[in-house]
């Protein structure tokens, strides 16, 4: 039993517009093509999310397949190794590296160090005319510079996927040195989902305030007001998930 929590209690926050998911609640969903794998589904269109987000963690031989559809994907490694392949470009890949699989596009994670965590988020694609589609991306969060946020040394941005009207969604992460915050509290019309890499601190959504801790997993609607600012001394990050590029009307 954990001490640190009171019996029927839990930091988990569900509202019609944003969501805390804190691991005290985590439960395993049985996925098809999962195999030899606890994947635990932490954002999802039921909750009124335009995106799913999950995170699978690997036994011994597992491994996750999925077919062609018109879902994109984004995979980030948060601990182990394990082999990607889609359109038959094939890599293994380890803590901090990732993937984009384009829509129409069968992939599949194999041959994981038992133990091995991905990060992952799935989008419908919406196809802009007389703008080519993405394809495939590998890559290494080392190999990315954090930028000065709005000019602030103290929160730096690594924005993970290139930068064009080709690409239907942003994934970035966020890096705080202690005491450090985003300068205004956001109101936009991207929808967000993030998961805190290290560290802590306390995330605004709407007019409610959430301690959170590395581990929790974050979904804002589109307008939702939300701010953070990074507590305790050591500095926090956090992966994020954004929809760009696209109008609806």
């Amino acid at each position: 039993m954990n001490n640190n929590l009171l019996f029927g209690t839990t930091r988990t926050a569900i509202r019609s517009r944003h969501a805390l998911i804190a691991p005290d609640g985590h439960v395993a969903s049985s996925l098809p093509g999962v195999v030899g794998a606890t994947a635990v589904v932490l954002i999802s269109p039921e909750m009124g999310a335009g995106f799913t987000e999950l995170t699978i963690t690997f036994n011994q031989d597992g491994r996750a397949e999925f077919p062609d559809s018109q879902i994109e994907a984004f995979v980030y490694v948060l601990a182990g190794s394990v082999t990607a392949q889609a359109k038959g470009e094939r890599n293994v890949l380890s803590t901090g590296e990732f993937v984009f699989v384009p829509a129409v596009t069968p992939w599949s994670l194999t041959e994981p160090v038992p133990g091995s965590q991905v990060h992952i988020f799935l989008k419908k694609y919406v196809a802009l005319p007389g703008v080519s589609e993405p394809g495939i991306l590998f890559g290494r969060e080392r190999d990315i510079a954090g930028q000065p946020f709005l000019g602030d040394e103290s929160a730096r941005l690594q924005v993970l996927l290139p930068d064009n009207l080709s690409y239907d969604l942003a994934v970035n992460i966020f890096n705080y040195q202690a005491g450090a915050h985003l300068p205004f509290v956001e109101t936009h019309i991207m929808e967000h989902g993030l998961l805190m890499l290290e560290g802590r601190g306390v995330y605004r959504l709407e007019d409610s305030w959430y301690p959170v801790d590395a581990g929790d997993c974050i979904w804002m609607a589109a307008f939702c007001p939300q701010w953070f600012v990074a507590m305790g001394k050591t500095p926090a990050r956090y992966l994020y998930y954004k929809d760009i590029n696209r109008l609806t009307a």
